[in-house]
């Protein structure tokens, strides 16, 4: 689960850089999305970089919505994406003359977390995280989800309104996407999320399994009941949906007219053969063999296809 020390996140952007006495950079990939899927595109920029001293790539970690948003505007070549493009997006990636091929690169579970001074609850069912995360929720205070629990206000810690965490997690949850309590503290950085529940006993939050891995000797994992027991997130049962309702798919979305660029056609071919590996190693579920094999098909039909360059 743990990697080499990593680079500094600036800003919310990696920056991977060239060293030494290599000559300037001048070619340039742009990556920005997704927090979740942040966590292997950087570990495949770490391992690129080594190779490929002359590509600079930039990571940014600014959510799904928030990553679509620069991508549909032509300023990314890949977008980060814990759910799939909206209608919408879409609309905006073709009024922009921008197309795309979307890539999936692993599974992720998201993970509900306490902290560990936490001794009263191990699970919640399908139904409390509705109830305590639905719009006006009229919970406050763990002892209003069971009686035997503490008379504590819950502080409530998840990702903002642009991340796709947030999107799926209301979908699955509460019953429609975005439609969430607002008096919780929302942060598009994992690390704050985790950092907020780690310091506070009465804390409850959820984000990507892959932030929980890094850190669960800060964090208690609780199981989540959809009817057949508790169930918490790991690699075997995300792999077997048996972490029902929360286990999902992370995808990247690159732009076409990009691959014309051969150090994105190499970057992203790179990324396609490494993801399952290094998705492993950074605390996801890899993609089938199937998948790596569309994923390949997928980029080959792109490199052939040859769209016309947008600004």
């Amino acid at each position: 689960m743990h990697r080499s020390p990593r680079l500094p996140l600036l800003g919310g952007t990696l920056v991977l850089l060239s060293l030494g006495c290599q000559p300037a950079v001048k070619n340039e990939v742009a990556i920005d999305g997704s927090s979740t899927v942040y966590l292997i595109s950087e570990a495949v920029c770490e391992e690129f970089a080594g190779a490929n001293p002359d590509v600079e790539v930039s990571v940014g970690s600014h959510g799904t919505g928030g990553g679509m948003k620069k991508f549909s505007a032509g300023e990314l070549d890949i977008c980060d994406a814990s759910r799939e493009m909206k209608p919408s997006e879409a609309q905006l990636c073709e009024e922009a003359g921008i197309e795309s091929i979307r890539l999936s690169v692993a599974y992720d579970g998201i993970a509900v977390v306490v902290n560990p001074e936490n001794d009263w609850c191990d699970s919640l069912t399908v139904e409390q995280l509705k109830e305590l995360w639905r719009p006006e929720s009229p919970i406050k205070n763990w002892s209003d989800l069971d009686k035997s629990w503490p008379d504590e206000p819950i502080k409530l810690y998840g990702p903002g309104t642009d991340s796709g965490t947030f999107e799926y997690f209301t979908e699955v949850v509460v019953g429609e996407a975005g439609a969430s309590r607002s008096d919780y503290s929302p942060n598009e950085d994992d690390n704050m999320l985790v950092t907020g529940v780690a310091g506070d006993k009465y804390s409850l939050g959820y984000f990507g399994f892959a932030y929980y891995a890094e850190n669960e000797e800060r964090l208690k994992l609780l199981g989540i009941d959809s009817g057949s027991g508790p169930v918490k997130p790991s690699l075997e049962t995300v792999r077997s949906n048996a972490y029902a309702p929360l286990s999902r798919p992370l995808f990247i979305y690159v732009k076409k007219q990009s691959l014309s660029r051969p150090e994105v056609a190499k970057f992203v071919s790179y990324y396609a053969e490494n993801a399952a590996r290094l998705s492993q190693e950074v605390g996801y579920v890899p993609a089938p063999e199937a998948t790596h094999a569309e994923n390949l098909a997928a980029i080959k039909a792109a490199l052939a296809d040859k769209p016309q360059t947008t600004p």
